[in-house]
């Protein structure tokens, strides 16, 4: 008995050894599917950048009091798409692909055969999640360097922190959504109710007070606009610290609760 119990695989000691197991698996899938995500990943930002800070921000007048500290429209625009880039690439990873493993393919099934528990899944696939954000985000941001958009170097690490963080945010949130989703045209209502509204209204192309008193209190509750400020804050070096620390401390609370919603979300659907 003591030999057969040896024998048998032990369950992982906790989220990072559960990771760690699936790490053979995340890296597998990214070399089969790195080359499709160039253009969505780098190549499209790159042109939006290229369109409305080169090309449309010629014609805005560079004023600080109206750009929330920024002297071109450049500076103003880049770090919200920044920000806005990594919610869309966590929503992408993070509908029809779990979508596939829960529904189509059924990976999380075979996985759950392993000594592999649900805590598990949800946390390697979020960790593939951090990589694609951080690669993403950083290649990103390095691409951007020649424009000159960047105060500091330091306040250039800390927007890319923050452009993580925002994404991390977004991607346990839409997790446990997709977790509870039994088809997948759900997915067109996140995005043109959510993902779409958010790209274009919290802030990445011009100041909430534009939109008005009631709908910019609207736009400041979102995640995305706590992502874009601290984005661009840090960017341009004028900091509000008490500020920031508020977007900190709310996208960290909305990711330790998207990480308690995916979790449940996908035991919900796969044990019960």
């Amino acid at each position: 008995m003591v030999a057969l119990t040896e024998s048998l695989p032990r369950r992982p000691a906790g989220p990072a050894d559960g990771v760690r197991r699936q790490v053979d698996y995340w890296l597998t899938v990214y070399r089969r599917t790195w080359r499709g995500s160039v253009v969505s990943s780098f190549v499209t930002p790159l042109f939006y950048v290229v369109a409305m800070g080169v090309l449309l921000g010629g014609f805005v007048q560079g004023d600080p009091a109206r750009l929330e500290g920024a002297t071109s429209y450049l500076d103003f625009v880049v770090p919200g798409l920044l920000a806005s880039h990594a919610m869309q690439i966590a929503v992408g990873e993070v509908t029809y692909p779990v979508m596939g493993m829960i529904k189509w393919q059924r990976v999380y099934h075979s996985m759950l055969a392993s000594p592999l528990g649900v805590p598990d899944l949800v946390a390697g696939n979020l960790a593939f999640v951090l990589f694609r954000l951080a690669t993403t985000c950083g290649i990103f941001m390095l691409v951007l360097v020649p424009f000159g958009v960047y105060a500091t170097w330091w306040g250039a690490v800390a927007a890319f922190g923050a452009q993580v963080l925002v994404g991390m945010c977004f991607a346990g949130l839409v997790y446990g959504v997709t977790a509870r989703m039994t088809s997948e045209e759900g997915f067109g209502i996140i995005y043109r109710v959510g993902v779409f509204p958010l790209f274009l209204f919290s802030g990445a192309f011009f100041p909430v007070s534009n939109l008005g008193p009631v709908l910019e209190w609207v736009a400041r509750v979102t995640p995305l606009w706590h992502g874009v400020n601290l984005s661009r804050m840090f960017t341009l070096d004028v900091v509000d610290w008490r500020l920031a620390a508020v977007n900190v401390a709310y996208l960290s609370i909305l990711t330790a609760v998207g990480w308690r919603w995916s979790v449940t979300g996908l035991a919900g659907r796969l044990v019960s």
